[in-house]
């Protein structure tokens, strides 16, 4: 430690940073740099890093912005920091993370360590079982829009460490550099794809909703994943009389509700009939609605439960025509599955823990694809499309877990 520095950061601090960014990797930011290319002199690198967070004149460089589609054809926008800037952002995270945890709320569990939106889908799934209503709340533009003068009241109500205060600020000022070179200040804000983001987005929201409905509204339950919220009542009055609240309450905070994607949903299911106008919605990637079910017994029932949503079923085709399988006969087989696996697995992994057959539906699109890829490999097979079929499930009862969707999708027939 070099005590001539007005900032005491541990060189260790930059090393466990570093290590932490390096497990996340992560695309390049403005300069093009890429993790293996920071590593090729990481020495060097490291130590400009902590000396310049050390003596004060660290000025994060600006945030490359780009466009990922999302399942309904629009695009989110992503800011992607430079490698260093993505360690020196991981250095104040280490230094505040900590010290904000036990502060949380305990039904916050948007990028929070040992927290999942498996656990928040799995909580709203028991709720809307107990609850007849929930408010799906969407605040608009959340990211773009954080007020940096409420955001910075709270961060210094637990930190009054000058240099964690000092490269959030710069942070937050830091310009987003466009696709077509121009940079645009930024008056308002944190960029999606910042390491900093997520846990300024949290205390924020900790304040702005948290807090406020445990103060307000301390009867009614919720799970908040980032800025994504469900909300649960017990009557028509009760919900609506809510939504007005935080209209109100998020308007104060100098954020907005969208006016169409903040909605009422009824839990309908067996023992609830009312007629109500709108008793679905989406949490995480998941439809929440009613949807057959069997009792221990054997008895079918309508249940109200989550499923892979129809929009994130359509990403997932989409991908899959994109990969464009059917025209690559110049591949065998099991480097095709090589190739898709991992793709696959993490689409079971996440929309396969509840309601598994609805998943499967939307991943029997690939199957249709590698009867056709089978077509065009094997001159047997070619334009007898019964016997494509007749070949690929006795491949799949053979070899069941080539294809990861196969352990969730049943059988296509001819």
């Amino acid at each position: 430690m070099d005590k001539a520095k007005p900032f005491c950061i541990a060189k260790r601090e930059v090393w466990e940073a570093y290590k932490r960014v390096r497990a996340n990797r992560g695309a390049a930011g403005i300069d093009g740099q890429t993790i293996a290319e920071f590593e090729e002199d990481l020495s060097n690198n490291l130590y400009r890093i902590w000396n310049r967070m050390s003596s004060g004149s660290y000025l994060p460089p600006p945030v490359r912005r780009v466009e990922i589609p999302k399942g309904d054809g629009r695009t989110r926008p992503l800011g992607i920091p430079t490698v260093s800037d993505r360690i020196a952002q991981m250095v104040v995270k280490r230094q505040l993370e900590p010290k904000l945890e036990p502060l949380f709320h305990e039904d916050s569990y948007g990028y929070r360590p040992g927290r999942s939106a498996h656990q928040a889908l799995s909580v709203a799934r028991s709720r809307c079982w107990r609850s007849d209503w929930v408010l799906d709340l969407d605040i608009k533009g959340f990211f773009d829009n954080i007020d940096h003068e409420l955001l910075m009241r709270a961060v210094r109500r637990h930190t009054d460490c000058k240099w964690v205060l000092l490269y959030i600020e710069r942070w937050l000022k830091a310009p987003v550099s466009m696709p077509d070179g121009v940079l645009l200040k930024r008056e308002k804000g944190t960029p999606q794809g910042a390491v900093i983001s997520p846990l300024l987005a949290n205390i924020f929201l900790h304040y702005a909703f948290d807090r406020w409905m445990q103060e307000n509204y301390p009867g009614i339950r919720f799970e908040r994943y980032a800025d994504d919220v469900i909300c649960h009542c017990t009557s028509e009055r009760q919900v609506r009389e809510l939504k007005q609240a935080l209209e109100a309450r998020f308007a104060a905070c100098k954020l907005e509700l969208h006016p169409q994607k903040t909605k009422i949903a009824y839990c309908k299911d067996a023992k609830r009939r009312g007629d109500y106008p709108e008793w679905r919605f989406d949490f995480l990637g998941y439809t929440f609605r009613p949807r057959r079910a069997m009792t221990r017994t054997g008895k079918l029932f309508v249940n109200f439960a989550p499923a892979v949503s129809d929009q994130a079923g359509k990403a997932m085709r989409q991908t899959m025509r994109r990969w464009k399988l059917h025209h690559r006969s110049d591949l065998e087989l099991g480097d095709i599955a090589q190739w898709v696996q991992p793709v696959l697995r993490g689409w079971v992994q996440y929309y396969g823990r509840f309601y598994r057959s609805a998943l499967g539906a939307a991943l029997r699109t690939l199957d249709h694809f590698i009867v056709r890829w089978a077509q065009r490999k094997y001159k047997r097979l070619s334009g007898r499309t019964m016997r494509a079929w007749d070949w690929l499930n006795g491949l799949r009862a053979r070899q069941p877990g080539l294809f990861a969707h196969w352990l969730v999708a049943s059988p296509v027939g001819r």
